[in-house]
């Protein structure tokens, strides 16, 4: 390295991104993520003994997966490649891939390739870095913010080993808040700046885990704020709450986020917490997911969790599904509300679906047994001939419009696939069924 790019470098680094200056370069200056680094953890023993095998890092934004590559970058021997799958193409894989070759052939020596943002990368070209990652030729280690088992290729997540992060504790990002206000040499204590507690606290909270928007924010605040008459730099709660202007949600609508809130969102309801469910729903709305298939999933809950326990639990849901096509947002948030709030606090019931499943089952094991002719049409030409809808007792020429009959072929007569569940509505659906039948026992034609 010339004197030129030498301070050509230096000048990046110092004016580069606060987030980007106080990466940690040990394992030790990290901060988090304590259960896959932990002294006593296989990543923190195969990073200090530099014996990594392929790794993908998956977490979302902020929460250390560069920084943990740069660790690995400043510990190992081995040389560290770097690209980002939003930019490279197969030519820069292939400069990589024939370094990595010469590293290995001429001078025994590793090569780690880091590709940051890897689900980025379609079907061909992560293909392409399979059989070099199998030989051994690089060893990869791919970031991305997506469930890699929905992004990468399986062959690559069959060989390499995934690490998930999780979102930074508020104790962590108070904690780096408080290194970046006070390090001199890669952070900002050269502004003399003092961070009230409510600010910091305030800071930790909104960022939600997310290092890089927590720094980012401090950044701001002290290089826009006045130094009052002893030359310091004060952050307040109003300070900070400039700062951050509205928290960004971790939320992609094709993403494992979209399917985890959604479950969550239904699992409330099902679990009778309308304070949970309207805490879903409102997570979804401020992060723009469509109205239209908020409202398809509680009309779903109330027929699969509700069922008859609550027959008006359908209806409601249905109604607030045409309500919210017809209204659009801000409005339909309301109809949502009161939709999942009603299926949340109606009793439960899964005797819908369970029927329905057990019939499939039974169904798909004997699909032919024989519908007693008795029920079969008597309408269509020649079925009075064979048979059809002879001895056919017609239900309501009966008391309380019930017969007993058999309606079930012959072969499963006795099979049970609808039982009342015992809750809501379904008790007096319940109490209506024995009380025909008991008293229909006895009657005659």
């Amino acid at each position: 390295m010339d004197l030129l790019e030498y301070m050509n470098q230096k000048n990046k680094e110092k004016e580069s991104p606060l987030a980007s200056r106080l990466r940690p370069t040990t394992l030790d200056e990290v901060v988090g993520q304590e259960h896959i680094i932990g002294k006593d953890k296989l990543l923190y023993r195969a990073i200090q003994a530099d014996k990594l095998s392929s790794i993908l890092f998956y977490g979302p934004p902020g929460t250390g997966k560069t920084t943990l590559a740069k660790v690995i970058a400043a510990t190992t021997e081995a040389e560290f490649m770097q690209i980002n799958a939003t930019s490279a193409g197969k030519k820069d894989m292939e400069e990589v891939v024939g370094k990595a070759k010469e590293n290995r052939g001429m001078y025994g020596k590793k090569t780690i390739l880091f590709i940051d943002e890897i689900h980025r990368f379609n079907k061909s070209q992560q293909d392409y870095l399979l059989p070099f990652v199998e030989d051994g030729t690089v060893i990869l280690i791919g970031a991305t913010t997506e469930n890699p088992y929905f992004e990468v290729n399986g062959a690559l997540i069959s060989r390499s080993i995934i690490f998930e992060l999780r979102p930074l504790s508020k104790e962590n990002i108070k904690t780096l808040l408080q290194r970046a206000v006070t390090d001199v040499e890669r952070g900002l204590g050269s502004y003399h700046a003092r961070i009230d507690e409510d600010a910091l606290s305030f800071l930790a909270e909104i960022s939600g885990g997310d290092a890089r928007m927590a720094l980012n924010a401090i950044e701001l605040g002290v290089l826009t704020t006045p130094k009052d008459q002893e030359g310091n730099i004060h952050i307040t709660m109003d300070v900070a709450q400039e700062c951050i202007q509205k928290r960004t949600t971790r939320y992609d609508k094709t993403g494992d986020n979209h399917y985890d809130t959604i479950s969550a969102f239904i699992k409330s309801m099902r679990g009778s917490d309308p304070d949970a469910a309207i805490y879903y729903l409102a997570r979804m709305l401020y992060a723009g997911e469509d109205i239209r298939f908020i409202a398809r999933r509680i009309m779903i809950c109330a027929a699969e969790d509700v069922s008859n326990a609550d027959p008006q639990a359908l209806v409601v849901a249905t109604a607030a599904s045409q309500a919210v096509m017809q209204l659009g947002m801000p409005e339909a948030r309301i109809i949502l509300a009161q939709a999942a709030a009603y299926v949340a606090c109606a009793p439960k019931s899964n005797s819908a679906i369970m029927a329905i499943d057990n019939a499939l089952s039974f169904v798909k094991e004997h699909p032919d047994y024989k519908i007693p002719s008795y029920l079969q049409d008597a309408h269509y030409k020649g079925a009075a001939k064979l048979g059809h809808g002879i001895g056919y007792k017609y239900a309501h020429d009966y008391k309380n419009h019930y017969v007993q009959q058999q309606y079930l072929p012959d072969e499963c007569k006795d099979m049970h696939f609808y039982n009342l569940s015992g809750q809501g509505y379904e008790i007096e659906l319940e109490k209506h069924m024995e009380r025909i039948q008991k008293e229909s026992e006895g009657d005659h034609d």
